[in-house]
């Protein structure tokens, strides 16, 4: 049995993100983390992945999600799959805060893909982030940025 008895909070800009399971816990079959958003906010920049499915469960409030053109509510008890491949990103356009579950299967993406572009909008203080310098932490972390 894999229990994690503490959850690091990994704060993304707006974005808050707390993984419930990595993928070497389960032998590279899946991993997941709860993810909260703000009402307001438009989070994700357009992207891809390749290596992987991301199923997304709404918990609280609602999130919109663009996949490959077409907007979709995601609301607390729906539920959308990612495709590998499909160019999708969401924002919370909403009066409420959101919350939802995301699954990725294989587990192959974990939580220094959110730590590593934390530090690059943490140290842009001065200024936009360096957005080359996300651009290579997606790429080197299976996501592919679209512009």
């Amino acid at each position: 049995m894999i229990t994690m008895s503490t959850r690091e909070e990994i704060k993304v800009g707006e974005m808050t993100i707390r993984f419930l399971l990595e993928g070497e816990q389960s032998e590279g079959s899946v991993a997941m983390f709860e993810f909260d958003v703000p009402a307001g906010s438009r989070i994700a920049a357009p992207h891809s992945h390749d290596g992987y499915e991301e199923t997304i469960y709404g918990l609280d409030g609602t999130l919109v999600w663009t996949i490959e053109g077409e907007s979709r509510e995601v609301g607390a008890g729906e539920v959308v799959c990612i495709p590998r491949g499909a160019v999708h990103h969401f924002a919370n356009t909403g009066d409420l805060d959101a919350k939802a579950l995301a699954i990725v299967t294989p587990g192959i993406l974990g939580p220094d893909y959110f730590r590593e572009v934390a530090a690059i909008l943490d140290s842009a203080t001065a200024g936009p982030p360096d957005v080359a310098a996300i651009g290579d932490v997606m790429r080197r972390h299976g996501l592919t940025p679209v512009s």
